[in-house]
């Protein structure tokens, strides 16, 4: 899209909610449109404010704006990173920019290496922090920033700051909570504007029910409402999806995923996604991305509720870790010291396990009990799977590993703030954004654009203000949101435990595809690029097959990088055709969805 005179370019991938007030405002100033696109909304936007107009956004963006007169580039994300950018320098001093990685080593303009220190913090959290990515050359916009190239200079700046400071709402309980209500209606009704059949994706938790309910309420017709699960029923949260909907009216489309489904898919899953997947979860997602693309164009999404509103069991047991571990350094050192050793010597198991993560072995410290303790490999468990050779790739001269710099930086301007506030605006800046990669590259994989009405940023900033008794208080989480759907969303989903939505991934690698991790992990290939310690990785296989312990997100992480280096950095790579079912190592039958019967208001119809 160009402005009258060819002179002001934009590409751009998003949706700005408010661009019809936009447009009516540049109308009254002069400005000329052929078009009611908000698209062209930007190209004028800019040419009245410059790179300011990412303050009057409301949206999720990502876009670039070549101004031919100034000669110069300009690159926006939106506040949270819904939509994702990524750059690079080329040899002779350029830039490349794209929406996934893929179109940059495409470029033939970049260099495809891995970065060693970046795979250990992947190894550690699943994802890696600030702009970096999993490849040496490539870096990623950060959220709420902006990027300026002119003369052979590229820099980037914050324009928006995560609201973590958020005044804290004044007014009544009650207050608050209505409050609460109306911004959330308006925030999930913008998202609802769409010239294209629109849905949601429902699990049955709280956060998508809400959607569903308030979207049911807004809308005329029945909506439409789909959702995954698998065939282990511990698993599944479709009983529960299925009564939501059948209380709202709704059309109702389901798809159940097996485990052959589900390996099948992981290697061109790696290939959308660009960079190893991190969470199973990603794979179900995909799938009910795909079941959706035959019903709508959107889709509305939870995401963002859990790091609001402290939804996570995670946020209550790090407090509970770190109170109980101030009290107990009142204890003689001595006896801490023996409780230390008495925990490091138990047999290998769950027990030890799990005690290894409290108070009685750690520091009590947000970084060793809040992080370190849901890591994945930690730099201990790193040293005993990696080669010393890649090690010392890592950590020059080192003898240990440090994988949460990226979050110790972040911390160390959030300790003015309350403990759960900290932890809630951590996540907000690191694991959200893994999260919203995969929502928007698992749903774009199946052409499905999905919005978050959570993390629209004025919602955001109010319910980031409220106070903590509104998010967690005692052992319920996410207080303001089921006060104020009380009369809307169903009382069994209110009271009922958060799933998360499990994937049977450990049973299936001790089951009928461990063969998976032959294929994969302990393969020849996988031995040969000198990343991983045989000995050491077999040891976890054993350990996991045999059930002594519980290896499942460790053996994950693994898989995932060995089929990421197979798609991406082993010659010969193609870079821009998804690989074919055949050339997929990790399963060999067609891939085969299994999809359920379907009801709507006018009775049932079956899809196989």
């Amino acid at each position: 899209m160009c402005n009258e005179d060819g002179r002001v370019w934009l590409v751009y991938n998003g949706e700005i909610y408010n661009f019809r007030e936009l447009r009516r405002e540049l109308l009254t100033r002069g400005h000329q449109f052929r078009s009611t696109t908000d698209s062209e909304v930007l190209v004028h936007l800019y040419e009245e404010h410059g790179e300011r107009l990412v303050d009057h956004l409301r949206g999720m963006f990502s876009f670039a704006i070549w101004d031919s007169k100034r000669h110069l580039l300009l690159l926006a994300r939106d506040r949270f990173g819904i939509k994702p950018l990524y750059y690079a320098r080329t040899r002779d001093g350029g830039l490349v920019f794209a929406s996934e990685i893929k179109a940059i080593l495409a470029s033939g303009e970049v260099e495809r290496r891995a970065d060693p220190a970046a795979l250990s913090e992947y190894l550690a959290i699943r994802y890696t922090t600030g702009e970096r990515t999993l490849f040496r050359d490539i870096f990623r916009l950060l959220p709420g920033h902006i990027g300026v190239w002119r003369g052979g200079a590229f820099d980037t700046r914050k324009y928006w700051e995560f609201p973590a400071r958020a005044r804290v709402s004044s007014g009544s309980r009650t207050d608050l909570i209505d409050q609460f209500r109306a911004r959330f209606d308006e925030s999930v009704q913008l998202r609802m504007i769409s010239d294209a059949p629109i849905g949601v994706f429902l699990s049955g938790g709280i956060d998508s029910t809400a959607i569903a309910c308030v979207m049911a309420e807004k809308s005329d017709e029945p909506i439409t409402t789909f959702s995954v699960g698998y065939k282990e029923s511990a698993s599944s949260e479709l009983p529960y999806a299925r009564r939501v909907a059948a209380q709202l009216g709704a059309r109702h489309q389901e798809v159940v995923v097996s485990a052959r489904d589900f390996f099948e898919a992981l290697p061109r899953l790696v290939w959308h996604e660009d960079e190893p997947v991190a969470f199973p979860s990603s794979i179900p997602l995909y799938f009910v991305s795909e079941l959706a693309r035959e019903y709508v164009k959107v889709v509305l999404t939870g995401e963002g509720s859990d790091e609001l509103l402290a939804g996570y069991g995670k946020y209550l047991r790090g407090l509970i870790n770190l109170r109980a571990g101030h009290a107990y350094e009142y204890l003689p050192e001595l006896l801490r010291s023996r409780i230390r050793g008495l925990v490091d010597r138990l047999p290998r198991g769950r027990l030890s396990s799990k005690l290894a993560r409290t108070f009685l072995a750690r520091p009590a410290t947000v970084e060793s009990l809040c992080l370190a303790s849901f890591s994945v490999f930690e730099a201990r468990a790193q040293r005993r799977v990696l080669t010393p050779e890649f090690h010392a790739q890592i950590a020059p001269g080192q003898d240990d590993l440090d994988p949460f710099a990226g979050h110790r930086e972040i911390l160390a301007a959030l300790r003015d703030l309350p403990l759960l506030q900290q932890l809630l605006a951590l996540d907000w800046q690191t694991y959200l954004q893994e999260l919203l990669m995969k929502q928007d590259q698992m749903s774009m994989a199946a052409s499905i654009e999905s919005r978050v009405p959570y993390l629209d940023q004025e919602f955001a900033t109010f319910v980031a203000g409220l106070p903590r008794n509104l998010k967690l208080k005692g052992l319920t989480t996410k207080k303001v949101l089921r006060a104020a759907m009380r009369d809307k969303v169903p009382d069994f989903v209110l009271k009922r435990r958060k799933m998360g939505f499990p994937t049977p991934l450990g049973q299936w690698l001790r089951g009928e595809f461990t063969s998976v991790l032959d294929e994969t992990v302990l393969s020849q290939r996988a031995q040969a690029r000198g990343i991983f310690d045989p000995a050491g990785v077999r040891q976890l296989v054993e350990e996991h097959r045999s059930g002594a312990l519980d290896h499942t997100e460790r053996l994950w992480a693994l898989m995932n990088v060995e089929l990421w280096y197979r798609g991406f950095l082993d010659e010969p790579a193609d870079h821009v055709r998804k690989p074919s079912n055949e050339e997929c190592e990790v399963g060999k039958a067609a891939l085969s969805v299994s999809r359920v019967a379907s009801s709507d208001r006018t009775g049932g119809r079956s899809r196989s």
